[in-house]
């Protein structure tokens, strides 16, 4: 032990010993860092000065300090569930857990209360997991959310991101990490890691490219849920993408020290994504040697590594790259973590010790989470066009053709957990119709014309068609990085089309029965123009949920009204698409700078009911760094209870930007229910990048202050003078 580790363990005893002697040895401890009357930085000192070089560096695994009773904190995807293990089908070591909505379809929500019980359930399963004496696996980081923003449909990835808009995943990313994290002030009950920074929206040689654009898209888009994740939602860990940023590899960016740490105050852990370590010399060929990448990845703060770094890291000490000295600012980022979870101390304080422990009942098999995931899931239904057909007359439909390849599966992605049940829409809808005395069948293509012969004998047919999760067909058929057909998409692999392949067997249908509605099961948007401009009614609902089938048949049937929206602008064809690697969105993406008409807006979504909107009010005049609160009168004017979300756009003057979301409220309304609504923008909202002045302003003048339920379908203007 080094003469500065013995003179601070000596500093730690006598302070120890002075607490417990003030305390009357009432709460014993065999080391200061289990002291929780003392500092958290204090604790995260002692414990540091008490570890040797060798636990030093195993830290950069992400494990504890089984020496002196630190557990390994453990981690966990969880994008729409705990996932421990890795994808079942790849036969890796996996647990049932509860699987939500894919993140497209939890975005599509537009619900952060949603959202942040979506948070607290599944920090909840992670404890249950960690502290269960039957499971005891690791994995208290969860990581989520996906703040990356889907600037383009044809991002494999898409599927993981809550949608195009910085605003949106800003406060959807905020409301998960402060469920995950929870409300206690002391200890948090799982602890939220960010993925990817930054601007991680190509899969097609991410370990290569770079993604470029100036400053102001890096503080107005790429950037901005991140920092909001951070700032307003507590957030204190992060992962970093492969691809570059403006030329230099984000794993060992200086906007890690210089913007992450520095300016929004993340002092937690930063990690590599698997293997991005040694891409740094293999695929970026930014270094010569690892020991030399290694130095650049704990200069840019790096606090684990997730791919092999031990022999690396050790070199670059021999060979006087680094010091021991400098890895101690690393480990106290993850020792500041793991102290929050509560593994440095056995606090009775601690309201979330118990999980798993006095609780022996697992909570995905409890009735209760069956009713969420089902609520979750029928809450990102998005009903994109309906011409009076949904919802279903159970008393007037007889017949229902189910078909589609789509209508009896449940299919789970690569991030996805092994499901405790699964229900299919098929089942689901057959389910339904027993009870109501409606006879229903199947034919899952038209092969033998079975489609066909079903839609002349049926009253209605229901098409479930949409994408396979993993490429192809059959898990595990489908290489890495490939596809079956060139519209689907994953990690690793980036969309070649927009056209869904099914849309013809929803054409045979409709040529024979025009009661044909689609419901699209899909983690992206399609170019579905001709089923658009002809089938009656579609329905859009993402994949890999254990409720998916209840969803689709609960919308169908009118047991729910339909308020979910599109969290991207799907456009009609590929050729309205810039370029993959264009970053700069000014040049036609996300509803902000499309200038072509969308297949669907962004924020788009229809009900079965209607929602009147009142008069707009507002202040006429407000002054650089003053709130923006505005009210109107909403009322459910139509026949069902329902929900409506109701959206805040505003057009900046000598803006590029057609306009801007900078606020939302998911509302539900009984029939003929009438309700004020208000919402509050803050200054820190309000304001754009001032490039000239490195700083963030409201600019000055008139800007367009516009309420509606989606980006093209605005009800109420109202014009503010901003001094």
């Amino acid at each position: 032990m080094s003469y500065t580790s013995k003179h601070n363990l000596a500093k730690w005893i006598f302070v120890t010993l002075a607490t417990v002697s003030l305390q009357g040895f009432s709460q014993p401890h065999q080391y200061p860092f289990q002291d929780t009357s003392l500092s958290d930085e204090d604790r995260i000192e002692n414990l540091l000065s008490m570890l040797t070089l060798e636990e030093k560096i195993n830290m950069f695994s992400g494990s504890g300090v089984e020496r002196l009773g630190v557990r390994t904190p453990g981690s966990t995807e969880a994008i729409h569930g705990i996932v421990q293990g890795g994808p079942g089908w790849a036969g890796r070591s996996n647990q049932v857990t509860t699987s939500f909505p894919q993140g497209y379809g939890l975005g599509a929500t537009w619900d952060t209360n949603l959202q942040q019980q979506i948070g607290d359930y599944m920090a909840t399963e992670a404890r249950y997991l960690y502290q269960s004496p039957k499971y005891k696996r690791a994995g208290l980081i969860l990581w989520a959310p996906n703040a990356d923003l889907g600037r383009d449909v044809r991002w494999g990835r898409t599927e993981e991101c809550f949608g195009e808009d910085p605003f949106l995943v800003g406060e959807m990313s905020v409301a998960l990490i402060k469920g995950i994290q929870g409300d206690d002030p002391t200890y948090w009950k799982g602890a939220s890691l960010m993925k990817h920074f930054l601007a991680n929206s190509n899969e097609y040689g991410r370990t290569v490219t770079s993604s470029d654009f100036d400053d102001t898209l890096f503080r107005e888009y790429y950037a901005y849920p991140f920092a909001k994740g951070i700032q307003k939602g507590g957030a204190n860990a992060m992962m970093t993408a492969y691809n570059a940023y403006n030329g230099i590899p984000c794993t060992i960016h200086p906007i890690l020290k210089d913007i992450v740490m520095n300016e929004w105050g993340l002092d937690g852990m930063i990690i590599t994504d698997g293997g991005a370590f040694q891409q740094l010399k293999n695929t970026h060929k930014t270094f010569d040697s690892l020991d030399e990448a290694a130095k650049a990845c704990i200069q840019a703060g790096t606090t684990r590594f997730l791919d092999d770094y031990k022999s690396a890291l050790k070199a670059a000490i021999t060979n006087g790259l680094l010091t021991e000295e400098d890895l101690n600012p690393n480990v106290k980022g993850s020792l500041r973590v793991m102290l929050k979870l509560g593994l440095m101390d056995n606090s009775e304080e601690n309201p979330y010790q118990l999980i798993g422990v006095k609780d022996t009942i697992d909570p995905w098999t409890k009735q209760e989470t069956k009713d969420f995931t089902r609520l979750v899931a029928n809450k990102s239904a998005v009903l994109l066009k309906n011409n009076g057909l949904l919802p279903l007359n159970l008393q007037q439909v007889k017949r229902i053709a189910v078909i589609g390849n789509k209508a009896d599966v449940v299919l789970s992605d690569w991030y996805s957990g092994d499901l405790p049940y699964k229900v299919t829409p098929l089942q689901a809808i057959q389910e339904l119709a027993e009870a109501n005395h409606i006879e229903v069948r199947y034919a899952k293509d038209d092969r033998k014309s079975d489609a066909h012969q079903l839609a002349e004998w049926a009253d209605v047919v229901i098409a479930c068609v949409g994408n396979e999760p993993t490429c192809s067909p059959e898990w595990g058929k489908s290489p890495w990085a490939q596809m079956v057909m060139s519209s689907e998409g994953r990690e690793d692999v980036d969309r070649g089309s927009l056209q869904l392949d099914q849309e013809d067997l929803v054409k045979v249908a409709h040529k024979t029965n025009s009661n044909t509605v689609m419901v699209l099961i899909s983690s992206f948007p399609y170019a579905i123009n001709w089923s658009q401009q002809y089938l009656p009614s579609i329905l859009h609902i993402t994949q890999s949920c254990q409720e998916l089938g209840n969803a689709v048949a609960d919308v169908l049937f009118g047991k729910y009204n339909p308020a979910g929206r599109t969290t991207q602008t799907w456009v009609k064809g590929i050729e309205d698409l810039p370029q993959m690697l264009d970053y700069d969105i000014r040049n036609g993406r996300t509803y902000m700078y499309f200038d072509e008409a969308p297949l669907y807006p962004f924020g788009h979504g229809l009900s079965y009911t209607k929602f009147d909107y009142g008069k707009l009010s507002s202040p006429s005049v407000i002054h650089q760094g003053d709130d923006l609160n505005v009210s109107f009168k909403l009322k459910n004017t139509g026949e069902m209870d329902g929900e409506e979300v109701v959206q805040l756009y505003i057009q900046y003057p000598n803006d590029r930007a057609a306009k801007r979301l900078r606020g939302f409220k998911r509302i539900a309304l009984d029939k003929g229910e009438e309700q004020e609504v208000t919402i509050q923008v803050p200054a820190d909202d309000l304001a754009l990048w001032n490039d000239a002045d490195k700083r963030f302003e409201v600019p000055a003048g008139k800007m367009n202050v516009m309420v509606g339920s989606s980006s093209d379908n605005v009800k109420l203007n109202k014009s503010v003078l901003v001094r």
